[in-house]
């Protein structure tokens, strides 16, 4: 009996040790379907002039909408938003038009001295001012903020204090900027805004918070002394107008979906995003790399999959293949989808976002075969031992965790479409090359992407992706807690 239940074990193990043999063969064998000469053709299309830097809701963007459609479309990807490829939504586009502030017999336009920072139009009428230091919670205590503007002294980031201000029932914020340096970066954010806008999933209405911010040095034009000798309660008057003028603009994911053989209703999002900042100064801005590179990487991932099931090997779980829209303008392509999915987001087992692989960063000139990987660990460590696993097992390269650090300065984690997945406690891996001179320049071209290490970055996705499509459970799900940046 002993024996037979020896041989039985060792039946067992010889034939998973097969399979496991099988699986990979398999995965190698449709990973060769991503080519180089794949990646280069969808590149140089996806960044050429004639796309217009694919700017969200331009006609560049449409133009690879329709081509990312088509591809999907020859590959025989099923349509899954109701018999379509698009998932379309509307944005709004506000420009800010003239704005001025009025006091003490001087007038200041916008973008000369000061700069209006809200998307609310404000109808020319006077308001009151009230000083609160640098509105800490210890500021903000000693004064009745109802309907009127706090004045305050920047120091570093002040959107969220407008928040804060907004909540109090403040009407509006007049915004001391911390020295000239930073006042001159907010007047080229303004001169930029003014000119291309700014996106929105939220129709703007009137509603809402006014917001100038001023050169420190208009304190005492203001208030009657200079900002240092203020303290908090002092009041001043002016009258303010400001002219919002606001565009409706449709724009679209692009999704392309392959039924799983098994666990059809367990899916797997693979993401990147399509758009990118447009034309500027008369100069494209291709966006090779940001993100042409991710979105080629997502059309040859989706066709070596399709090739599988052709040959009966598709996989277990569902596969959504989601380039999206909007990512430039602040992810609104992905959280659309987020608040809006085809698809369960319960169901969705994983999301691996693709954007920016391919290039090279200066840290890794002398070690060009490396990838960062972010939040691979955040939700899942299973999904964090896969992926090591598959990469050692597979691709081999150098798996930086650099920008996945908590406390990394450039916040990473927060900042490309994986984000509105991992924030509705879905696994996710965000891949990324890191950042280089050419990033969101017009010298972001295809002649500077190392195709090969785009091939080979591609694949670790696609390996990684075969893997948990294939597997027996789904990946284990140990933290989902998360901090949305601000």
């Amino acid at each position: 009996m002993k024996t037979f239940f020896s041989s039985l074990l060792m039946s067992i193990l010889a034939f998973n040790i097969l399979s496991a043999q099988v699986m990979e063969k398999q995965a190698r064998k449709y990973a060769s379907t991503i080519t180089d000469a794949d990646l280069r053709e969808h590149l140089s299309l996806l960044a050429s002039d004639s796309l217009e830097g694919r700017e969200t809701g331009k006609k560049g963007q449409k133009m690879a909408a329709e081509y990312i459609k088509n591809e999907f479309e020859s590959l025989g990807l099923k349509a899954p938003v109701d018999g379509s490829y698009f998932q379309k939504f509307n944005l709004y586009q506000t420009y800010r038009g003239d704005s001025e502030l009025t006091f003490n017999g001087q007038t200041i336009k916008n973008l000369d001295q000061m700069v209006y920072w809200a998307n609310v139009p404000f109808e020319k009428s006077q308001i009151e001012i009230v000083y609160v230091n640098k509105a800490q919670e210890e500021d903000l205590s000693e004064v009745d903020a109802e309907g009127k503007f706090l004045a305050f002294k920047a120091e570093g980031q002040f959107t969220p204090v407008l928040q804060t201000i907004e909540d109090l029932g403040a009407k509006g914020a007049i915004v001391f900027a911390e020295d000239s340096s930073r006042m001159g970066m907010v007047l080229r954010y303004g001169r930029y805004y003014s000119t291309h806008g700014s996106l929105s999933r939220k129709k703007p209405t009137e509603e809402g918070l006014a917001s100038v911010v001023l050169y420190q040095e208009l304190a005492e034009d203001l208030f009657g002394k200079p900002l240092e000798e203020l303290k908090i309660g002092d009041e001043a008057k002016a009258e303010l107008f400001a002219e919002i003028n606001t565009e409706t603009v449709e724009t679209e994911n692009v999704l392309g979906y392959l039924e799983g053989t098994e666990k059809k209703d367990e899916l797997i999002i693979i993401t990147a995003h399509y758009d990118h900042v447009g034309v500027q100064d008369g100069k494209v801005y291709n966006g090779a790399d940001d993100d042409a590179s991710g979105t080629t990487a997502v059309l040859e991932i989706a066709e070596a999959f399709v090739e599988a099931k052709k040959d009966g090997k598709g996989p277990k779980r569902s596969i959504l293949f989601m380039p999206v829209t909007g990512e430039e303008k602040g992810l609104l392509g992905s959280a659309h989808y987020s608040e809006n999915p085809v698809f369960p987001l319960e169901n969705t087992v994983t999301n691996l976002n693709i954007d920016m692989i391919g290039r090279v960063d200066s840290i890794h000139k002398d070690n060009r075969e490396f990838v960062y990987l972010i939040g691979s660990n955040r939700i899942s460590t299973e999904l964090h031992e896969v992926s090591e696993m598959i990469n050692a097992n597979y691709t081999k390269l150098d798996l930086d965790y650099t920008y996945n650090a908590e406390d990394h300065p450039d916040r990473i984690y927060y900042r490309s479409d994986h984000w509105n997945f991992a924030k509705n406690g879905v696994p996710i891996i965000f891949y990324f090359n890191g950042t280089h001179p050419d990033y969101h320049q017009h010298t972001d071209t295809v002649d500077k992407i190392e195709f090969d290490l785009l091939k080979k970055r591609a694949d670790l996705v696609f390996y990684t992706a075969w893997e948990i499509a294939n597997r027996e459970n789904r990946l284990s799900i140990d933290e989902v807690e998360e901090t949305e940046e601000e």
